[in-house]
């Protein structure tokens, strides 16, 4: 498998991202894989790599360009203070409904641009943390090019606000999957409950599952909440998911 850097270009400014693709000739479907709140580290370039393994192309895009090249400084950890705090949930912050979907059109242009990516396929998007509501706006905001979206432990995906995710998933008209921790207080019980009616309501395919005993951020190998045996259930869920929407 290979790897690059690359640019795109956005309304506001140069995104960097990073491009893995199987080695040798031939197109593949395309997925975009969308970090949690800590940014491009190692541990998503591996997890890039393994679906690069089960046979796609995968954009991991720096959804904080506009704060400057990944990896920004110091995040790792960012939570343990309360400047810190302050910090990373500015950044969650200025990823506003309008940023996240010029950023979107963006990636999807970049793909179908793209020589090593299956010429008129639809692609995938997985998220995590934050990322699991960008996924929803993606996929929303782009229903004839977005085939599934999954989020994985993704927080306040249902809220009060007027922009929260969960009013807009009429809009799609891809598969979604939302794969939720029992243990997670940025998507309580309530929040699911509220999430799953909106989809049911709206006829969404999808499914929602509660991964029981598991924290926010089990996916994510190498973090203090890392569960195994969820982690590898999230992977088994997510090839199924591109397997059958992917590769039609």
């Amino acid at each position: 498998m290979a790897v690059q850097d690359v640019e795109l270009k956005t309304r506001e400014g140069t995104m960097d991202a990073k491009l893995f693709h199987p080695d040798g000739q031939g197109q593949w479907p395309a997925v975009i894989l969308l970090t949690d709140a800590f940014g491009i580290r190692p541990v998503f370039e591996a997890m890039a790599n393994r679906l690069v393994a089960a046979g796609y192309v995968v954009l991991l895009p720096n959804v904080y360009y506009r704060e400057g090249r990944a990896p920004l400084p110091n995040l790792e950890g960012s939570f343990s203070s309360e400047e810190g705090r302050k910090r990373i949930y500015g950044l969650i912050g200025s990823l506003t409904p309008e940023r996240v979907k010029a950023d979107a059109a963006a990636e999807l242009d970049f793909l179908a641009g793209h020589a090593k990516v299956k010429k008129g396929s639809r692609v995938g998007v997985v998220g995590y943390c934050m990322g699991g509501s960008m996924v929803v706006r993606f996929a929303a905001d782009f229903p004839e090019r977005i085939a599934a979206a999954a989020s994985f432990h993704g927080g306040r995906l249902a809220t009060d606000a007027p922009d929260s995710p969960h009013r807009v998933v009429g809009k799609v008209k891809g598969e979604l999957y939302f794969a939720h921790a029992d243990q997670d207080a940025s998507m309580p019980a309530e929040a699911i409950a509220q999430l799953e009616t909106a989809l049911k309501t709206a006829g969404v395919k999808h499914q929602s599952e509660l991964y029981t005993g598991a924290r926010h951020g089990f996916a994510v190998e190498g973090s203090a909440v890392y569960d195994k045996d969820a982690s590898e259930r999230h992977w088994s869920k997510l090839l199924e998911l591109f397997g059958r929407t992917l590769r039609a």
